[in-house]
């Protein structure tokens, strides 16, 4: 890594943002962006996430829903209520779930396939929590070689409590900040999510499993989250 000389969001304004050919949506489970557990931003994050989904789409670019397996007696326990995704999944072979268990995305997923079989460089990344799965599965994209583009109004989190004799409470809006900032000069801020231009991968879709294997699961609609 680099001595910061410019941050990272003078140089994603420095030229036109280039199309990014995926979009990874990472934990936008129903636990953390409804009810009264959710992040304090959930419904900016839901907004600004159905905007992202609705543009790549229309473009063909591949979408990846990250779905976090939690241990049991945790709210997001696989097959409970909070474990659902919040927004719908559209069947087809550009559009996939990927579950895992830890806060990377690519760690013992098939995320990494699914991006390399439809010839993914440049991708998208969204939801939450904005230090823990959204920072892990964008350094690792990073590491392998990928552009990542990270839209400053599409993650959240929740507010750090206080802790005695080391900091006082920490406002979920600064370690959001502070999550992207940590990316390094690599990744691509930019303000909104709107300014997100979205393509088609170049290489043809992988079709879509049969039934779920370790770490991915066919794209089929969650039920319909309570309101």
């Amino acid at each position: 890594m680099t001595a910061l000389t410019a941050t990272p969001e003078t140089a994603a304004h420095a030229q036109p943002l280039r199309p990014v050919q995926a979009l990874l949506v990472v934990d936008v489970q129903s636990a953390f962006v409804s009810g009264a557990e959710a992040v304090p931003e959930a419904a900016r994050v839901l907004d600004r996430t159905r905007g992202l989904l609705a543009r790549a789409r229309t473009a063909g670019a591949l979408v990846v829903h990250l779905q976090n397996d939690g241990a049991p007696g945790t709210v997001d326990a696989p097959h409970t209520p909070g474990w659902e995704l919040h927004l719908p999944v559209a069947p087809g072979p550009r559009e996939h779930v990927v579950r895992k268990t830890e806060d990377d995305g690519f760690a013992d997923t098939g995320l990494g396939a699914l991006l390399d079989a439809a010839g993914v460089t440049e991708l998208a990344v969204c939801g939450v929590l904005s230090e823990m799965c959204v920072a892990a599965t964008a350094r690792t994209a990073l590491a392998l070689g990928h552009r990542v583009v990270l839209p400053h109004d599409a993650h959240a989190t929740y507010d750090i409590p206080a802790a005695p004799d080391i900091s006082d409470a920490v406002p979920a809006a600064m370690s959001s900040r502070a999550a992207e900032w940590a990316l390094g000069d690599e990744v691509e801020i930019v303000p909104r999510a709107a300014a997100v231009p979205f393509v088609a991968p170049p290489l043809a879709p992988a079709p879509a499993p049969a039934a779920a294997g370790p770490g991915l699961s066919a794209a089929v609609p969650p039920p319909a989250p309570a309101r």
